[in-house]
């Protein structure tokens, strides 16, 4: 399909399906192991320079990428780069617009006044990056080698930190170990996975509800699989997928006609739209007779939510949105 959004493996994502099997758990080299970890495995993981102050890590294409020990000026080329910073208490000094947007996500907004803008969304504007000054580049998927090659000629530590199949936790922890921040990630994902539970523990008579999650594209729905990020955010609560949504992957189903709209129900919907042509076609779907007989709608059970959170591959701070949306839907 040729949806605009780039968060799940469409056209750019698919011709990186070479590089699922490396992944960023390759990004995992540093404060993972355990300390009986062999000199050997310790020397091919992490490399302190003498005098240089850089450490070696692997991204998430398997490439060894030297960046400094513990760097000052980082630049983030996703969303997701930038939500994963903030979340390790880090202020990036260059960031881009957020998905369709020419300002940063707005849940991000508040936590990024004063960081300039070096582009859009995997599209940097090179003069700005240079202006940046950065000593580390995280360029999300990004699958360009002409821009690659150009950003590392401004900083040879310019990593991709996401491989099409990586969840949102390893992820992040590979942007953690990119920053020397492994400690606190593994406590924002510890906090993270602690409030989901408490939170989907108290839901009441909604608790293990059947939730479908939904975006709603121009040309029809698309249901999000098991392992999309807002999906694993419900799963974590202890909810449950419908069962014709139960289904492995972290993408989502190519756009449904009205004819099989009976797949989007659950005893609660999300809905969300990435596009003004989206959100046109939710508004005039919602006047069928095929969308007022879904369960969901009889019941009362929909919810719009933000399609540049719910419709992402996600990190930390977007799942805390998740949380909190779920729980003030279904908490009553």
């Amino acid at each position: 399909m040729t949806s605009p959004d780039r968060l799940f493996l469409t056209a750019p994502r698919r011709a990186a399906q070479a590089l699922a099997a490396v992944g960023a758990a390759a990004l995992l080299l540093t404060g993972c192991g355990s300390d009986s970890d062999s000199k050997s495995d310790k020397a091919n993981d992490t490399k302190s320079e003498a005098g240089g102050g850089t450490r070696t890590v692997k991204d998430a294409t398997g490439t060894a990428v030297k960046v400094p020990a513990n760097p000052k000026r980082i630049v983030t080329l996703t969303q997701e780069d930038l939500d994963a910073v903030l979340a390790l208490g880090i202020k990036p000094v260059g960031i881009t617009n957020g998905q369709g947007l020419n300002k940063p996500p707005a849940y991000l907004e508040d936590k990024v006044k004063g960081v300039n803008v070096v582009g859009n969304l995997l599209q940097p504007v090179m003069d700005k990056v240079i202006a940046a000054k950065p000593d580390l580049i995280l360029a999300g998927d990004m699958q360009d080698q002409q821009v690659l090659k150009q950003l590392r000629e401004i900083t040879p530590a310019t990593l991709v930190t996401m491989a099409p199949t990586d969840d949102w936790k390893l992820s992040f922890r590979g942007i953690a170990n990119a920053v020397n921040s492994m400690d606190k990630a593994n406590k924002v994902i510890a906090d993270y996975e602690a409030k989901a539970k408490k939170t989907g523990e108290e839901l009441g008579d909604n608790k293990g509800a059947e939730v479908s999650i939904v975006r709603w594209n121009p040309d029809g729905p698309s249901w999000m699989e098991k392992k999309q990020f807002a999906s694993g955010v419900a799963l974590d609560m202890g909810l449950k997928r419908p069962k014709a949504q139960d289904k492995d992957g972290n993408a989502h189903t190519p756009a449904l006609s009205l004819e099989k709209i009976n797949e989007i129900d659950g005893d609660w919907l999300f809905l969300s739209t990435l596009t003004a042509d989206g959100e046109k076609a939710l508004k005039d779907v919602q006047e069928k007779p095929a969308y007022k007989e879904l369960n969901a709608v009889k019941k009362n059970h929909t919810v719009t939510v933000n399609g540049s959170v719910w419709s992402t591959r996600g990190g930390p701070l977007a799942s805390l949105v998740v949380i909190d949306d779920i729980a003030k839907a279904l908490k009553k």
